[in-house]
């Protein structure tokens, strides 16, 4: 190679390895830094409001005194509500039967306009309008609204208890309010088991099961440098107890409390790790159905495992923003921004306080992750924010691509562990699992 050539790779790996972060880092940032400044802080008294609904009659905010209240400032010219309303929609029907009043404040000025997106959209929770100017209204000086979408949470005793442009800020505090604490009373048990380089350590959650009564039970994997008490995990542990589906989680080797050293961790001897699992939970006398469930790397692993495995094994697979792009990442000699020649690469490479080996980067060059996972012929779920800075989430709309029983869920302005509200992508999974569990 000349070195006009070399210069060119050169750039062509830099680049590739610093310009998503650049990226990702503007889609990341936190727009209420930016427009929700003005907006009524936590703890301050919600100011009453008397408007009118398009079929003009009174509207006010102490007629639901008692009451979580959500206040969604909007308006049917405004393009980014538009974009909204899905969301929030999503929202009132999920939390409006759990006793959580919501409330529309429009900024149009058009009666017939508002009415005609309101039928559009079919938004059937309460509406109100001054009908006047945006910046005019009384509304939006009481409640320091400068940008619309905004929304506030009301308590029941009248005070602000969250304001925010982002609606998933919003769901994550009604989800923590209501329904954080609810988890039912189950048997948490540690077990170990054999792996591929030593004991694997893990945690069995599930209910008590009669002589003879079997239960389904979910293998949960996280992701590379992780463990087994990852709160994503461990929040999926919880929900799936809720509806009766037991879970394993577990540290891959030479991770968390698990024997064997991560610089000899790869991906191949992970899913020999998720096989033993299986092998072990597949001889419990109470488990009928088995399911999996990664995030990140665990993804990969879940899907290759149960290619593997196929369908009459594993009903159901979760990924959880699953981590194809590792391949990749070798290939151009950059993991996690450690650099180093894939074609020669070194014993070891420091990526944080951590040493991975060199079979890791030789086996991951020419890993068959797609070629591997397709062979997996069951029911699939793959979760994936699209603001992912880690894992880009065409990655995971491939995997919907090669699974035809597959449904794919993009998670707008999620990142890669899912911190914009981790229950939303809980709830996905195990709404997932449920129906597959339920399907004759």
């Amino acid at each position: 190679m000349n070195t006009a050539k070399l210069l060119k790779s050169f750039v062509f790996v830099l680049l590739s390895g610093l310009l998503p972060c650049v990226v990702n880092a503007q889609i990341n940032d936190d727009p209420d830094k930016k427009y929700a400044v003005e907006l009524l802080k936590p703890g301050t008294e919600a100011p009453n409001f008397k408007l009118k609904t398009p079929e003009g009659r009174d509207l006010s905010l102490s007629s639901f005194k008692g009451k979580y209240v959500v206040l969604d400032f909007w308006a049917s010219w405004c393009p980014d509500c538009r974009k909204d309303i899905p969301e929030v929609q999503r929202m009132y029907n999920n939390f409006h039967a759990k006793g959580v009043e919501f409330v529309g404040v429009s900024f149009d000025t058009d009666k017939e306009k508002w009415a005609s997106a309101l039928r559009k959209y079919n938004i059937v929770y309460p509406q109100g309008s001054e009908l006047i100017k945006f910046h005019d209204t009384k509304i939006s000086k009481d409640y320091g609204v400068k940008w619309i979408p905004s929304l506030y949470l009301i308590a029941p005793d009248g005070k602000v208890v969250l304001s925010t442009v982002l609606s998933y800020k919003l769901e994550k505090t009604l989800t923590e309010l209501l329904e954080g604490n609810k988890t039912v009373a189950g048997m948490t048990e540690k077990v170990v088991i054999g792996g591929s380089k030593g004991k694997l350590s893990a945690i069995i959650q599930r209910l008590d099961v009669k002589n003879g009564e079997k239960i389904p039970m979910a293998v949960l994997m996280h992701g590379f440098g992780d463990n087994k008490n990852s709160r994503l995990l461990h929040l999926l542990a919880d929900s799936l107890l809720n509806c009766g589906i037991a879970s394993i989680r577990f540290d891959f080797n030479g991770h968390g409390e698990s024997e064997g050293d991560f610089s000899e961790m790869t991906v191949l001897n992970e899913i020999e790790d998720a096989k033993s699992v299986y092998g072990h939970v597949k001889a419990l006398p109470y488990v009928s159905d088995i399911l999996f469930a990664g995030h990140s790397q665990g993804g990969v692993v879940a899907g290759m495992a149960a290619g593997e495995l196929g369908k009459d094994k594993v009903k159901g697979v979760v990924l959880f923003a699953p981590a194809a792009v590792l391949r990749d990442d070798v290939i151009r000699g950059n993991t996690f921004g450690a650099m180093y020649n894939p074609l020669d690469p070194p014993d070891f490479v420091q990526i944080g306080d951590k040493k991975l080996g060199r079979n890791y980067i030789t086996t991951a060059f020419d890993l068959p992750i797609y070629e591997t996972s397709a062979k997996y012929l069951g029911k699939a779920c793959i979760i994936h924010g699209n603001a992912d800075r880690i894992v880009p989430y065409t990655y995971g709309e491939h995997y919907h691509e090669i699974w035809n029983e597959s449904e794919l869920h993009v998670l707008n302005r999620y990142d890669h562990g899912f911190s914009q509200n981790e229950y939303r992508a809980v709830s996905i999974a195990t709404d997932f699992m449920q129906k597959v569990i339920n399907e004759k």
